[in-house]
């Protein structure tokens, strides 16, 4: 890469290391953990940066690498999958939630969450961040039909289990 491809990778990732943190802290628990995920994440889209469509939201294209890498990261490592389980008050921490509105609910959604497998926590994280499904589907490399169904089987879950 030159110089100005430099330059504008480093603004790009500083503008939007809010998504590289959201991914990281979902799927790793571990401070040591959390910064080896960040450091392959931003190796692959400094691998790939050439190959990012200006035609495209550049934060969907983060994410759907960001997610793959995590994905990727843990399928690897079968040692790491028991650190993927998230307790409540560490998924809180993930969603800019103010703290008036962190209610027994909300504790109790993020709770839910952090029980889903990759690939659903995945698609929760991007959906609470009013994504839209062609977005999701499209970070995710899924169709949007996939995504809507997803989420739908998910909601019905998660309101049968409000309802215990």
């Amino acid at each position: 890469m030159n110089k100005v491809k430099e330059i504008e990778f480093s603004q790009l990732m500083n503008q939007h290391k809010g998504i590289i943190y959201k991914v990281v802290n979902s799927y790793c628990q571990q401070q040591d953990d959390r910064q080896d995920l960040a450091q392959e994440i931003l190796t692959t889209m400094w691998l790939a940066m050439d190959n990012y469509n200006n035609e495209y939201k550049f934060s969907t294209w983060m994410y759907r690498i960001a997610l793959n890498v995590a994905i990727s990261y843990y399928r690897k490592d079968s040692k790491r999958q028991d650190k993927t389980n998230l307790d409540n008050e560490q998924l809180i921490n993930i969603v800019d939630i103010p703290e008036e509105d962190k209610s027994e609910d909300i504790k109790r959604l993020y709770r839910f969450i952090g029980q889903l497998d990759k690939l659903n926590k995945a698609i929760m994280i991007l959906y609470l961040e009013s994504e839209s499904y062609e977005s999701i589907a499209n970070s995710l490399g899924l169709s949007k039909t996939n995504v809507a169904t997803r989420i739908g089987r998910i909601k019905t879950t998660l309101t049968n289990q409000f309802q215990e």
